[in-house]
């Protein structure tokens, strides 16, 4: 692992990198993968209780309902990887489009358990794919200095999803739509998915995938068109054949291998304590928590907006510095936060005060979760894999992320039900022990190549 003083060295971004209307157009369009993955994630949370009682659930299979996304997004996000290095990053992207359709239209027309739990399935797999493959294509055809912004509009997206979930659900249930209500909440969707599919044709190919098939003509234009300036781009592409060294190593070689170590740790322990802060607890049962503090339906509908949009707005404030202050600042102050808000939260629970104080605790978490983990995870990840294996790294890392979330979102129900303030004091807990990590073991990546952060972690 990493030293106890893990900053990695900066170096200062060439002059030529400049922001193109290329890159920024297909940058935000392949964020609309997160778009989509925010979307689905979030709007299960309005249709918990129409859930149980149209399917006659108990707490145990609600949880399983919920989770059964996760069980197709913890696939998904573990086989996307090697297709995405045969078929490229731009084609698995098309692919995901048309699954989100599917899923979105199946869950509104679903006709029994069976059917609604194969479509949301069907979405998980989409959601897994997408929470690999959209930031890595964004960290591959970003120059240094804007990677870390660019890649965060992923995360941007995300967040916008579980707003727009939320807002969605919250303008559907004030219609008084009667039984078909919740289906529509599901069935928007396909709106979004559709536009995902065919903005897709206005995005290039990955340069570094070009590269490593052996498309160098192409991979240079592409560089072009996203910024570099013709006059670096062959020393550009000569150290991403380098970086990819194919000569002495194969992209098939073995994954789990000595000189990976560095970074599958690292990538596995910040998606574990993505999903230790409990923040998937809150997104998929957001009006369920505001209820079980007394909160009737439209309220807690009302205050799930209201966290939606705090989400929102941190993730912009974190997007507009990540690049400034690095990731390690963002995930101390993130750090803080979740310790923080989890304890009230847990108080809240313990001594039955719920109210104000419980949405106040909940807004602070959902701020520094912005702030932090939720606006880096996706960057980190996506930077410190070598080019050669990166696609199985991010999908090594979102796997952990959605078994992890597959966890907590199963046995929330059952656990809150219970006691609510044992499961918000455990979450805490956790944090202290990312507060740790972060200060001691996660290294700088902030202003570095993507191959000269391989050379750093030690891979040759």
């Amino acid at each position: 692992m990493p030293s106890a003083n893990p900053s990695v060295e900066t170096k200062e971004p060439p002059p030529a990198a400049r922001l193109t209307a290329s890159l920024v157009r297909s940058a935000l369009v392949a964020a609309l993968g997160g778009l989509l993955f925010g979307f689905d994630t979030a709007v299960i949370s309005g249709t918990t209780e129409w859930l149980q009682s149209h399917f006659e659930l108990s707490d145990f299979a609600l949880g399983f309902t919920v989770a059964s996304a996760l069980i197709g997004t913890i696939i998904g996000s573990i086989t996307v990887g090697r297709p995405a290095d045969a078929w490229g990053r731009r084609g698995i992207l098309f692919a995901l489009a048309g699954l989100f359709l599917v899923s979105a239209i199946g869950c509104a027309l679903a006709w029994d358990w069976y059917s609604f739990m194969f479509f949301r399935f069907v979405g998980g797999l989409a959601v897994g794919g997408a929470s690999v493959v959209s930031p890595m294509y964004i960290a591959e055809i970003s120059p240094a200095r804007y990677r870390g912004r660019l890649v965060a509009i992923t995360q941007f997206n995300i967040v916008l999803g579980i707003l727009l979930a939320y807002l969605s659900n919250y303008i559907i249930g004030s219609l008084q739509l009667g039984p078909s209500e919740c289906r529509w909440m599901f069935g928007v969707m396909a709106l979004p998915a559709l536009a995902f599919f065919f903005l897709l044709f206005l995005t290039p190919q990955s340069p570094r995938w070009l590269v490593a098939r052996g498309r160098v003509a192409e991979a240079g234009a592409v560089l072009k068109q996203c910024g570099s300036d013709p006059a670096v781009v062959a020393a550009e592409v000569r150290e991403i054949q380098e970086s990819l060294n194919l000569a002495q190593h194969s992209l098939e070689e073995p994954f789990f291998c000595r000189k990976y170590r560095k970074p599958i740790l690292l990538a596995v322990a910040i998606a574990a304590f993505n999903q230790l802060s409990g923040i998937n607890a809150l997104i998929y049962y957001t009006a369920h928590i505001f209820k079980m503090a007394g909160a009737d339906q439209t309220s807690a509908l009302l205050q799930s907006v209201i966290v939606g949009f705090t989400n929102l707005v941190f993730t912009m404030a974190a997007l507009s510095v990540i690049d400034h202050f690095g990731r390690r600042k963002l995930m101390l102050v993130g750090s803080v936060g979740y310790i923080v808000s989890l304890s009230a939260a847990a108080y809240a629970f313990y001594t039955g005060t719920g109210g104000l104080l419980l949405l106040g605790s909940l807004l602070v978490f959902i701020a520094s979760h912005a702030f932090g983990q939720g606006a880096v995870i996706w960057v980190f990840i996506s930077e410190i894999f070598p080019n050669r294996v990166r696609a199985r790294g991010q999908a090594l890392g979102s796997f952990t992320h959605w078994i992890m979330a597959a966890l907590i979102s199963w046995t929330f129900p059952m656990i809150a039900a219970k006691s609510g303030g044992h499961t918000f004091a455990f979450y805490a807990l956790c944090m202290v022990g990312q507060l740790l990590w972060v200060r001691f073991i996660m290294p700088e990546t902030k202003g570095v190549s993507l191959e000269q952060i391989q050379k750093r972690l030690g891979i040759d």
